[in-house]
């Protein structure tokens, strides 16, 4: 599943098999005597207040904690970059979207509205982007150039608030929403019921053949205020990081 490299062991992930960040995570050993481990502006941002947390509410999201260290989870700080980001992912295959992505940003160096908009549709699907993923694009970077979408101001929203604004986005929904909550804006508490990866990490963990609403969202509560976190272990799990006890 990776390779190891001296002390680290790096891995590329697949969330629920779709493909929002096709990136490296890298896992490091739980020795660190700080609370917060420097993990840039590039990683999701996390220490022991969150993991002494989940281990304490639950015996065995501690122990996979354990097994598996801190872990460097790629993000994307500029949210409309991840969120095209995300765009060009959907419907198609990991080495594809990574092809893609690779050709936008070598076109367009910055990836922003002007610089999405300084290209023609059709230049834009020459770099193997849909004719629908196109509009839904432009449409976007439209709405930040006029003003009518301020990314910038989602991170004075609650979570429930900055998914209602993105849900409104054409070629968004609530899975892609919870992905830029936790992967751009770095929000504490995202256990997306959408993503298989996360059921697929529950069922391992605690050993369910069915994860219905009810259930849960009783480990949603468990693990609030740091679902986050908790989210990163379980996607470990189901990729296949550890192995399930």
């Amino acid at each position: 599943m990776g390779k190891f490299l001296g002390s680290y062991l790096e891995y590329i992930v697949l969330l629920s098999g779709k493909s929002f960040l096709d990136l490296y995570e890298i896992y490091v050993p739980l020795q660190s005597t700080s609370d917060k481990v420097d993990m840039g502006d590039h990683f999701f941002r996390y220490g022991r207040q969150e993991t002494d947390y989940l281990k304490r509410k639950d015996k065995r999201m501690a122990e996979l904690i354990e097994r598996v260290g801190m872990v460097r989870r790629p993000v994307i700080p500029d949210l409309f970059e991840a969120l095209v980001h995300s765009i060009v992912g959907q419907q198609i295959s990991t080495k594809a979207h990574a092809t893609v992505w690779a050709r936008l940003q070598q076109r367009l160096g910055t990836v922003d509205a002007l610089s999405v908009l300084s290209l023609s549709p059709e230049q834009l699907q020459s770099l193997g982007l849909s004719c629908r993923k196109v509009g839904y694009i432009r449409s976007i970077a439209e709405k930040v150039r006029s003003g009518a979408l301020d990314f910038h101001s989602l991170s004075e929203l609650s979570d429930a608030e900055v998914i209602q604004r993105l849900t409104a986005l054409d070629g968004v929904g609530v899975w892609t929403a919870e992905m830029l909550l936790l992967h751009s804006l770095q929000r504490s508490d995202v256990l997306s019921f959408g993503d298989l990866g996360i059921h697929r990490g529950l069922q391992l963990l605690y050993h369910h053949r069915e994860m219905p609403r009810a259930r849960f969202e009783r480990y949603r509560c468990r693990y609030s205020p740091y679902g986050s976190v908790a989210s990163i272990y379980l996607w470990a799990l189901a990729a296949g990081e550890v192995e399930p006890r």
